[in-house]
């Protein structure tokens, strides 16, 4: 059985995810270098504690939290399905912003276990009453941290053939994705075929 996802279109210019240059971890202490490598336990206790104290017990007892030097462009990543949360070691140059990332990828986690298996939108209403609730109400959907900007070429250009909206995008996608907005308007959010995302163009 694939895994299915949609996509929600996003109108004006495509979004440029924003590089982060990593440290260069030799140039600091080995006892540092092992701190921001691998898993944080100290920043899974944080985050067990936040779950729980706002009704998450269940994925409270099974969340990780892991420094990533593999990602590039954001300074945070959650994915639910592993109940996991990566952070960026250069945070370690701005280091109150590493409780903000934090709760700000949780309050994905969140957003998810509240609404089940109904599908929302990853920075929609049901992630932003999640931020309130872990103390980052006025929280955004991208960082503005100090940070070099690197311009991705979006190569391959994707088209609902229902709403015959476009979505440029970065990579070859390699799962069956549907247009979320169309998903949601005809078929209860729920993915559907009808909307499967098509190859229009193989490049910009």
């Amino acid at each position: 059985m694939p895994l299915f996802r949609q996509l929600q279109f996003t109108f004006g210019k495509p979004v440029v995810g924003q590089a982060l240059r990593l440290p260069d971890l030799k140039m600091v202490t080995d006892a540092v270098a092992l701190q921001f490598q691998g898993c944080d336990v100290d920043l899974e206790v944080q985050a067990r504690e936040l779950l729980c104290a706002n009704g998450a017990n269940r994925i409270a007892n099974e969340i990780r939290v892991k420094w990533n030097a593999r990602l590039k462009s954001c300074a945070g990543r959650a994915d639910y399905r592993q109940k996991l949360i990566t952070l960026n070691p250069l945070l370690i140059k701005h280091p109150g912003e590493i409780d903000r990332t934090l709760r700000h990828e949780l309050a994905h986690l969140l957003a998810q276990f509240r609404a089940g298996r109904c599908q929302i939108l990853p920075h929609g209403d049901e992630w932003q009453q999640a931020c309130r609730d872990l103390g980052i109400g006025d929280e955004k959907r991208c960082h503005n941290l100090p940070l070099a900007v690197k311009n991705y070429r979006q190569r391959f250009v994707y088209r609902c053939p229902k709403c015959r909206r476009d979505f440029p995008r970065v990579r070859r996608i390699r799962r069956a994705l549907a247009c979320l907005a169309c998903c949601q308007k005809h078929n209860g959010g729920e993915f559907d075929l009808r909307f499967k995302l098509q190859l229009c163009s193989g490049g910009l």
